[in-house]
């Protein structure tokens, strides 16, 4: 268009120094024009926290391709930490790559995601007769999900199943509120959740909506062998579709003081019944 002046051209950052020289423990610059440039070149993201880092540098599954610690975390992390190299750095220079309020323990990890998993392979993998699963209906907020994968790895569930493009996405926060149990607890990525029923149901499954007019109390609706436990997003709840698709649907009685029970607590209630039945 006539005097439209053209954007320049946008030059894109030389990864020179995006990595440490060399293998081993490196001390990184100080000074703010020197600290390592927020770029996520490889799209993987920075998970931080001492019991996110310290699982995933346990999970050979992981990718690291870079590991910003402070003195104090890496004597934390011990021997875990020196499965890759470490650039020993300032607090302030991990806050400044993380979100304003990012609680980071003085560790962050550059990682690739995880690989996406078969659900068959998966329930395959697990022990027949007593396998748990949850199921998860467009629950998006990352501290949710993360609760709910923390209980999950509390109480042995064997895979939490989410909608691959109604979940929160895997990041930092997530690892964070999961304490870990992201790199612990298999967590699959599925295009629809009621087919992804319909195949648990093929399994064997015994599936159980959990909403607040089931038809029962989650204790009762309870049957010895292979469980999942099916959860919505809070307010909205399980889609139609979703529901129709579970074998029943139970409740978790709850006093008159309060009327429903956010999803990362009625889901850690859930897998505590859960391990109470045969």
């Amino acid at each position: 268009m006539a005097g439209k002046k053209r954007r320049p051209d946008r030059k894109v950052p030389e990864s020179k120094g995006f990595f440490p020289a060399a293998r081993g423990v490196t001390q990184a610059p100080r000074s703010r024009a020197e600290q390592p440039v927020k770029l996520n070149l490889f799209g993987g993201y920075w998970l931080y926290g001492l019991h996110a880092a310290r699982a995933a540098l346990s999970n050979p599954k992981r990718r690291i391709r870079r590991a910003m610690l402070t003195e104090r975390a890496a004597v934390e992390l011990g021997a875990p930490a020196k499965r890759v190299p470490q650039e020993i750095v300032a607090l302030d220079t991990i806050s400044r790559l993380l979100p304003q309020g990012a609680v980071h323990q003085g560790v962050a990890l550059l990682c690739d995601p995880l690989s996406d998993l078969d659900l068959d392979e998966i329930i395959a993998s697990l022990q027949p007769g007593r396998r748990l699963v949850a199921v998860l209906d467009q629950v998006t907020d990352p501290h949710n999900e993360g609760a709910i994968l923390r209980s999950a790895a509390a109480f042995g569930i064997g895979a939490v199943i989410v909608q691959d493009r109604h979940a929160a996405p895997e990041s930092g926060a997530l690892a964070k509120a999961a304490s870990g149990a992201l790199d612990i607890v298999p967590r699959v990525a599925v295009v629809n959740i009621a087919r992804a029923l319909e195949e648990l149901g093929r399994f064997g499954f015994w599936r159980i909506a959990l909403a607040a007019d089931g038809d029962a109390a989650l204790r009762d609706a309870l049957v010895p062998g292979d469980t999942a436990i099916v959860m919505g997003a809070e307010g909205s709840g399980l889609r139609r579709l979703v529901r129709e698709r579970c074998d029943t649907a139970a409740f978790i009685p709850v006093g008159q003081a309060m009327d429903s029970l956010n999803v990362s607590n009625a889901a850690a209630i859930s897998f505590y019944e859960l391990t109470r039945t045969p």
